[in-house]
């Protein structure tokens, strides 16, 4: 790894409408550029953002596109982490959107993640959780999302049986879930 400069997005700084507004675009100009045509996009999906909220120095939230569904980590500023070679904002400008880029280990919430490193000219640098990718068998979005309800309960009651605590992953996961409850978006 190198240590090239992580760019964190203009859009951390706004308000939150106007990140879910520009990163909807953002997916949506990419499914339009290179997945409209692909065969194993589900093409009746939308690109849609929800459960956002803003934690310990991310903009974290859910992303569902045709293509896949992932927690998204949009930092609000440079949270420190190495880049490796390539991924530099220069070296990618230019590149096609890549969904996985390189598994990176983070701190948040007191506790260590890994997510794929990511990076477009108009949100910067990111870290993406893949969390379905197999989008053929859903008809709506919120088909998607109450398959993750149904994913979170399943692994809430695992652990719970099994006597065991991941207090990050309660806490982003209970926050995704009521947010599609109470309709927050």
């Amino acid at each position: 790894m190198t240590e090239a400069a992580w760019q964190a997005s203009v859009l951390a700084g706004m308000e939150d409408q106007q990140v879910i507004a520009a990163v909807s675009r953002c997916f949506g100009a990419i499914y339009r550029q290179q997945f409209s045509g692909e065969w194993l996009v589900n093409h009746d999906l939308p690109v849609e953002v929800r459960a956002f909220r803003r934690s310990d120095g991310w903009c974290v939230f859910l992303l569902l596109t045709p293509w896949m569904m992932a927690r998204v980590f949009l930092p609000e500023r440079d949270p420190g982490l190495s880049i490796p070679d390539g991924w530099s904002a220069a070296g990618r400008a230019a590149e096609p959107f890549v969904v996985i880029g390189p598994l990176l280990d983070f701190p948040i919430l007191g506790g260590r993640q890994n997510a794929h490193l990511n990076y477009l000219p108009e949100l910067g640098h990111f870290l993406l959780q893949p969390l379905v990718q197999s989008m053929e068998r859903y008809d709506s979005a919120d088909a998607v999302f109450s398959d993750w309800g149904e994913v979170i309960k399943t692994r809430d009651r695992v652990m719970q049986e099994q006597q065991r605590d991941c207090g990050w992953q309660k806490e982003v996961s209970r926050r995704e879930f009521f947010s599609r409850l109470m309709g927050t978006r």
